[in-house]
C-alpha cells in the first residue's frame, strides 16, 4: 500500500482521540483544540497540492505595506474543493465530518464551504470576530475546522479563542476590521474571557463554533502559515434572512438556489458525515 492509499483510508477513519468529555467542553468552551487529528505523513500529501492552488488562485497582489489590516491578516482562497479533486478528498474526509458532528452533537453534517487561510511572513494580526457574522444561518449548529499544514508555534500566529464567549452577543454586528479588534479585545478583557493561545502541532486542528471570538498573532516566522479551513453545517440547519451584506453574499455563493428559510441541499452543501 502506499504512503497516498495510507492517506486517503486514514481521512475516512474514525478519528480516537475525542476525549469522553469532549462534547460537554465544546458546548462550555465554544471550541476544542485536538491532537493528532492526522498524521504528518497524511498532512504532508495534501499541503503542496493546497499551496499549489492557493498561490495560482489567489488575487491578492498587493505588497503588504499597502494593504489595509484584513488584507494583512492572510491570503483567502475558498472552495478549493471546487478547483482540485485531491483537495476535495481532504475537505470531504469522513473523518474530520464526523468530529464536527460529534462535537456539535448532531446525526449529520453537511458541507458550508472551505477555505485556505496563508498567513505570509510579516503578515499582520488577525483582528478579533466571529465567524458567524457572514453567515445566514438560523442557530450556531455550525463549526468551523482549522488545521494547519506545518507546525505553528506562537510566532507563527495560531489561532486563539475567548473561551466561554459563544454566549455573549455583544460584538456580532461587527466584520472582522480594526473596529472588531478594539472593541472585542476590551470587551474580552472587561468580560474575563480567558484568551486561550496555543501552539499548534503538525496534525493538531481545532473547531470552534461560529460565535466563538477568535483571533490570531501576526506571522513572526520566515514561512507562511498555511492553514486550511473547512466549515460544516448541521445537516438540518435551514438560512435565514440576511442582515448585512456579506450575508447576503454568502446566500447566493455558497447556498444558491435556497430559499430563506430553507435547509440548503444543492450540490454545492452534500451531506458529508451521517451516523445512520
Amino acid at each position: 500500500m502506499t504512503t497516498t492509499d495510507i492517506s486517503v483510508e486514514e481521512l475516512e477513519t474514525p478519528y480516537d482521540g475525542l476525549p469522553p468529555t469532549a462534547t460537554a467542553d465544546f458546548n462550555r468552551d465554544g471550541f476544542v483544540h485536538l491532537s493528532g487529528v492526522l498524521t504528518p505523513e497524511t498532512i504532508a500529501q495534501y499541503e503542496p497540492t493546497i499551496t499549489s492552488e492557493v498561490i495560482r488562485l489567489n488575487t491578492q497582489h498587493l505588497p503588504l505595506a499597502e494593504r489595509d489590516t484584513y488584507g494583512k491578516a492572510f491570503l483567502q482562497v475558498t472552495n478549493l474543493w471546487r478547483q482540485n479533486e485531491k483537495v476535495k478528498d481532504l475537505v470531504f474526509a469522513r473523518r474530520l465530518a464526523g468530529i464536527a458532528a460529534q462535537l456539535l452533537g448532531v446525526h449529520a453534517v453537511r458541507l458550508y464551504h472551505d477555505q485556505a487561510l496563508y498567513k505570509e511572513p510579516s503578515g499582520g494580526i488577525t483582528p478579533w470576530h466571529a465567524d458567524q457574522y457572514y453567515w445566514p444561518l438560523s442557530s450556531d449548529r455550525c463549526v468551523t475546522l482549522w488545521l494547519p499544514l506545518q507546525e505553528t508555534p506562537l510566532e507563527m500566529g495560531p489561532l486563539a479563542f475567548a473561551r466561554g464567549s459563544h454566549n455573549f452577543a455583544f460584538g456580532r454586528d461587527l466584520p472582522i476590521s480594526d473596529e472588531s479588534e478594539a472593541q472585542l479585545q476590551n470587551a474580552v478583557a472587561e468580560q474575563h474571557f480567558e484568551d486561550v493561545v496555543e501552539p499548534f502541532a503538525l496534525g493538531d486542528a481545532s473547531f470552534h463554533r461560529g460565535w466563538t471570538f477568535h483571533h490570531a498573532g501576526p506571522n513572526r516566522g520566515t514561512e507562511p502559515r498555511r492553514v486550511m479551513t473547512v466549515i460544516y453545517l448541521d445537516a438540518d440547519l435551514r438560512t435565514t434572512e440576511p442582515t448585512n451584506r456579506n450575508q447576503t453574499a454568502d446566500l447566493a455563493n455558497w447556498m444558491p438556489d435556497t430559499e430563506i428559510g430553507q435547509i440548503p441541499q444543492s450540490p454545492l452543501n452534500p451531506i458529508l458525515y451521517s451516523a445512520s
